[in-house]
């Protein structure tokens, strides 16, 4: 068995098998005609629980053979102009290729005496983005395994900041269509069910300003302690990007943390075009990025950045087997020091790879032509009869329903719509993503593949009208 342990006796192997698996995928790559198969569980779980993991097989290329079967052949391929769905971005190569040495070298980022250059690799990505962010001379942050810890860490440091000795009193603020990482984090910091303030949102899904201020006052006046306010650059659902600058007077004000959760938003940081769409987010107190989902990135590779890197402090934690209080005197750099995690991937090697090949521009116009497209399918839907759709892009989200051009109700509309979606799911031909905007179901495009056309837009609204219209009509024939 020693003989499939990475070493210098079978570098030779690994080569060979590593090059087996990556022309497989490029193969797939090359010949996939749509994101998806259409394979439903009960076609694919048969043929997964009947492989027994006591009975190995002992060779990779047959390993490879049955992964073909059970998972390379009905993936879901992120890279094809019509998927559509969710926040998940076709990769570039140059991080691919990070992830590959990553792997392999299986550097921890913990500690110093695990990781050495990646550990200075990393710091100086977060140096990166924060001077891009600008967020000042004293920031600082570490990598995550994505927006949900991210946004989980910033909370924990809003909390110990807030220096109160009554959890029942913080209160968090985040609009009512921030992610759900918000109330999730609170639960796990041990703050009651109402300690997160819904804020409304305006028509383009923007936190009203004016209802914070309001239940700012308000929190004030019943003596609850403001912990943190949740301004969102970039909405899962619509891409909706808070007015960061009026947040940012309104936390001074009441001295409450600023935390912008920019997961999608952070491309921003990269653009050519739009980098004044998050002005404000230089004023946050700390800011999460998802370079997995508008850097075209891998997943994962996530960060957490704070304006003041003596708030991390609350993260820290000694071990005099890992990261005893002398190396701190000794300034021996360990990243555990900042993070919630202690065995932690070198995932900033992907982020690096990718800057020191295409650089920042690079990255910031490919996210430029999704935003400018989603601006192009805005207009396509909204001249289009056939459908609703319900704001203007701010970043590269489109929500929008098929509208008969019969009076029908509403819940039946409901009904078609899930048919369309679940129907082109199941074709294969397209995947697109869901939601509720009023109690209603609506349909999603989540544009973050720069190789998506306008005919590629078209195409798949047609497809959901078709199968809109199919259900429609037999749910006529069945009430006849």
């Amino acid at each position: 068995m020693r003989s499939h342990l990475l070493n210098d006796t079978t570098a030779e192997q690994y080569r060979r098998s590593v090059t087996d698996g990556v022309e497989r995928v490029a193969a797939k790559l090359a010949t996939t005609d749509r994101p998806f198969t259409g394979i439903t569980v009960d076609a694919l779980a048969p043929r997964i629980d009947e492989i027994d993991l006591d009975q190995p097989l002992h060779d990779t290329t047959a390993v490879l053979d049955e992964l073909e079967d059970v998972y390379l052949r009905d993936a879901i391929y992120f890279h094809h102009p019509r998927y559509l769905a969710h926040l998940n971005c076709p990769v570039v190569i140059p991080a691919v290729l990070g992830e590959a040495v990553l792997s392999a070298v299986n550097s921890s980022l913990d500690t110093w005496d695990q990781s050495a250059g990646g550990t200075l690799i990393e710091r100086k990505l977060i140096d990166w983005t924060t001077e891009r962010i600008g967020l000042g001379p004293a920031a600082d942050g570490v990598f995550t395994s994505g927006g949900t810890q991210s946004n989980l860490q910033a909370l924990l440091l809003a909390r110990e900041e807030a220096k109160t000795d009554s959890l029942a009193k913080l209160r968090i603020f985040a609009s009512e269509v921030s992610h759900f990482s918000v109330k999730k984090s609170a639960k796990l910091l041990g703050l009651g069910q109402d300690a997160v303030i819904s804020i409304p949102v305006d028509h383009d899904k923007r936190m009203q300003t004016v209802a914070l201020a309001r239940e700012l006052e308000r929190c004030a006046q019943d003596g609850l302690v403001p912990m943190a306010v949740v301004a969102t650059a970039g909405t899962t659902d619509f891409g909706s990007i808070d007015p960061l600058p009026e947040i940012a007077e309104l936390c001074e004000q009441f001295g409450t943390w600023m935390h912008v959760d920019a997961a999608y938003g952070c491309g921003l940081l990269a653009s050519l075009k739009h980098r004044d769409r998050i002005s404000g987010i230089e004023r946050a107190d700390s800011v999460t990025v998802d370079y997995h989902k508008s850097f075209f990135q891998p997943v994962s590779s996530s960060a957490v950045l704070v304006r003041d890197t003596a708030t991390l402090r609350h993260a820290t934690y000694h071990a005099e087997y890992l990261n005893p209080r002398r190396m701190v005197e000794e300034r021996i750099p360990n990243q555990v020091d900042k993070s919630l995690q202690t065995t932690r991937r070198f995932d900033a090697l992907k982020l690096w790879m990718t800057l020191r090949t295409m650089g920042a521009d690079g990255i910031g116009q490919l996210f430029d032509e999704v935003c400018d497209l989603a601006r192009e399918g805005w207009k396509l839907i909204a001249a289009d009869p056939r459908f609703d759709v319900v704001v203007q892009p701010s970043l590269s989200t489109l929500v929008f329903r098929y509208i008969p051009a019969a009076v029908t109700d509403p819940a039946e509309i409901d009904r078609a719509n899930l048919y369309a979606r679940k129907a082109l799911f199941a074709s294969g031909d397209a995947i697109v993503a869901g939601t509720k905007v009023g109690g209603r179901h609506y349909l999603k495009f989540t544009l973050l593949n720069p190789e998506t056309q306008a005919s590629d837009i078209a195409a798949v609204l047609d497809l959901i009208a078709g199968h809109a219209e199919q259900y429609l009509g037999e749910s006529l024939d069945r009430a006849s």
